[in-house]
């Protein structure tokens, strides 16, 4: 049960934390969240320490968690591991005979489900497990742990910008066109396809982190309401 709830903890926490809503220099308070969600504690202070192990929050002595603030080289750093590691699990899911791509089909439709109803948290999970199954589908779990790392450290400014939902609306369509190409062994339309889904979202997210103001925002302390 308290796997089950500190799951649910660590997705909600961290869909605040890389669509925005929890800004740099947000707190969050483990008895705070744990009374909002009326759960133990336990699961929440789990939850919140794996989103420190993926650098998105930092303990704060008898305060709590504190939303790690991103850099500008920080993001472009994480676009260029994460085209390289993807890119090389998509040809290696591309090159191989026997794979059953089926499943991701179900995330496709959620992702577009998500862009549809303009369901964030939704959007977020589905589209994270899609790309966790696609690199997966590579059969290499250090592979798999290292490119969802960086993944788990972006940050996703801008997403709900006119640029950005615009964006999400291609993204989803992008998301069955690569199950077909995957699915069909099509290893060079596959990576340039994958590489076009990955990068066309760094102008979105650098333009917004560098607005004024955004990678500075405002403090909020105690954060524990629930969605």
């Amino acid at each position: 049960m308290d796997q089950n709830l500190r799951e649910q903890v660590m997705q909600q926490v961290r869909a605040e934390i890389i669509s925005g809503q929890s800004m740099p220099g947000t707190m969050y308070s483990v008895p705070a969240l744990a009374a909002s969600l009326g759960v133990s504690t336990t699961p929440v202070r789990e939850a919140l320490l794996e989103l420190t192990r993926a650098g998105l929050i930092e303990p704060i002595r008898n305060r709590g968690f504190k939303v790690v603030e991103p850099t500008l080289s920080e993001l472009r750093n994480l676009f260029d591991l994460r085209e390289v590691l993807e890119l090389h699990a998509a040809s290696v899911v591309a090159r191989k005979v026997k794979k059953d791509l089926t499943g991701l089909y179900r995330w496709a439709e959620d992702i577009a489900r998500a862009v549809r109803t303009e369901d964030m948290r939704l959007y977020i999970e589905a589209d994270r497990t899609f790309h966790q199954l696609l690199v997966a589908a590579a059969d290499n779990p250090r592979l798999t742990d290292t490119v969802m790392g960086l993944r788990d450290q972006m940050r996703l400014y801008g997403i709900n910008s006119r640029a950005g939902l615009a964006r999400q609306n291609e993204s989803a369509i992008e998301h069955f066109r690569i199950i077909e190409l995957a699915s069909a062994g099509k290893e060079d339309a596959l990576t340039n396809l994958l590489r076009h889904h990955i990068r066309a979202w760094e102008p979105i997210f650098v333009e917004a982190l560098s607005q004024v103001g955004i990678s500075r925002g405002p403090i909020a302390v105690n954060r524990g309401r629930g969605r």
